[in-house]
């Protein structure tokens, strides 16, 4: 071969090899000035939404956690007729008494006799509002307990006086709706004394209370329960069953 080739050979052969070395450069090799500015340069990638929210949450939700924190302590706190066994077991039985007299079935039965009975015609109609606004009561707070399906507290003692399905949840009190509502609806179209309108009034509170102690419910759903009932019977008021609205159905109860 000519000597200017074999001259130059050396050195093609150099060239190549540094080549190949670079393209075979494995990832731990140092990089580039240029390199190393692009890649501080590149912003990092974006975390998924989830992982955001996780990081980061909002303040309505650390309020309502906070809220639940301390709604769990206290009704905890205040369930001390929760058992035979809590501090005060031995007013659970009195506790009793008040949770059947603030139970559904007999209120509807007790008004569906009065009903029956009845034989003047404003009584019929305040008596049918009342078993109207007691079973709308019902419908609503099955609803919402289906809806919600907020457990029970742990501490509570499933012995109450009637249940149904729904009636394992815990959201809201349906003692304290049906309480709130028939306080309201009492006092609007019965005529009482002031001392009797105190007793009714402190019946809802001895109702509510009676709830979290002995450990049904926390103390949000009687809250809850409470405005509930307040609020369902300006509903009632508003859709007021009168023989002019609903004849068909005074019809029933005329003797």
């Amino acid at each position: 071969p000519p000597a200017g080739a074999s001259r130059g050979a050396p050195q093609a052969r150099t060239t190549l090899s540094f080549a190949s070395l670079l393209n075979q450069r494995g990832p731990g090799a140092p990089d580039s000035p240029s390199r190393r500015r692009e890649s501080a340069g590149s912003a990092p990638p974006p975390l998924p939404e989830e992982d955001c929210m996780r990081l980061n949450p909002s303040f309505v939700g650390i309020a309502l956690s906070s809220l639940l924190a301390v709604d769990l302590w206290a009704s905890k706190r205040l369930g001390v007729c929760a058992g035979e066994a809590s501090a005060w077991g031995s007013a659970r039985p009195l506790l009793k008494v008040v949770e059947v007299s603030g139970h559904g079935i007999p209120w509807l039965l007790g008004t569906f006799y009065g009903l029956c009975q009845s034989d003047s015609s404003a009584a019929r109609e305040v008596l049918l509002n009342l078993f109207f606004a007691l079973v709308l009561d019902l419908v609503l707070v099955a609803v919402v307990k289906g809806i919600v399906r907020r457990p029970r507290p742990t501490h509570n003692k499933m012995d109450m006086f009637v249940t149904v399905s729904v009636d394992k949840y815990s959201f809201p009190s349906g003692h304290a709706t049906r309480a709130a509502l028939v306080c309201r609806f009492v006092l609007h179209h019965l005529v009482l004394a002031i001392p009797l309108r105190v007793l009714v009034v402190l019946w809802v509170l001895i109702v509510g209370i009676s709830r979290v102690m002995l450990g049904r419910h926390n103390v949000t759903d009687v809250l809850f329960g409470l405005f509930l009932g307040y609020v369902l019977y300006s509903v009632v008021e508003y859709c007021w069953l009168s023989p002019l609205n609903a004849p068909a159905l005074f019809a029933l109860w005329s003797h």
